[in-house]
């Protein structure tokens, strides 16, 4: 297992993690649930976004599995997602919109989709295809702990960034965001035009 540890692939793992889970970028929603009066619990929503992460990592092979789809076909499709939750991060533009029926605020919509959404689930089995596990799991605990950290300290957060300091952020990651998905759609669809 440490054979295949990898700072840099579990550095890049953490980044691209960071961009599609947006915790920063989430910081505006979670301040307007609080004012709603709808309590946000920060470590229910870390721990319960992490196991549901966590599980998807491991059991989401075994059903791609059951529907004979293969990682990289599912990368490609993966690719599409990132792509447009970038455009949303870059646009401005609600692509993914939140129509569920639960109103807890800490599940929904906090936990799902904001931070254990199509877009992260995606992004884990996206990124088997080109890491090894151990760099992918270390990059989601770390990302888990600052999703932890940050919810914990929302208003400090957004009173030392600013709404500026937050949407330039916002901005920057749909940017690098965009660029990962492109370099995940090349890679996968010419292992799979090779497979043919």
């Amino acid at each position: 297992m440490l054979a295949t540890f990898d700072w840099q692939q579990a550095a890049s793992a953490f980044i691209v993690l960071f961009a599609v889970i947006d915790i920063i970028g989430s910081i505006p929603i979670i301040i307007n649930l609080k004012e709603r009066g709808k309590p946000v619990s920060a470590m229910k929503a870390t721990l319960i976004s992490g196991a549901m992460m966590l599980a998807f990592f491991y059991a989401g092979d075994m059903i791609l599995k059951l529907f004979h789809v293969d990682i990289e076909s599912f990368a490609v499709a993966g690719a599409f997602v990132i792509f447009l939750l970038s455009l949303e991060m870059i646009l401005d533009v609600e692509i993914f919109k939140n129509q569920g029926p639960i109103k807890e605020a800490t599940l929904v919509p906090l936990v799902f989709p904001l931070l254990a959404g199509a877009g992260s689930f995606t992004t884990l089995l996206s990124l088997r295809a080109e890491y090894a596990s151990i760099n992918i799991l270390l990059a989601l605990f770390l990302n888990m702990v600052w999703v932890y950290v940050v919810l914990r300290l929302t208003d400090r957060v957004e009173h030392f960034l600013g709404k500026g300091g937050i949407y330039l952020i916002r901005k920057f990651f749909g940017i690098i965001l965009l660029a990962i998905s492109v370099r995940l759609f090349m890679a996968n669809i010419t292992q799979l035009m090779e497979a043919f």
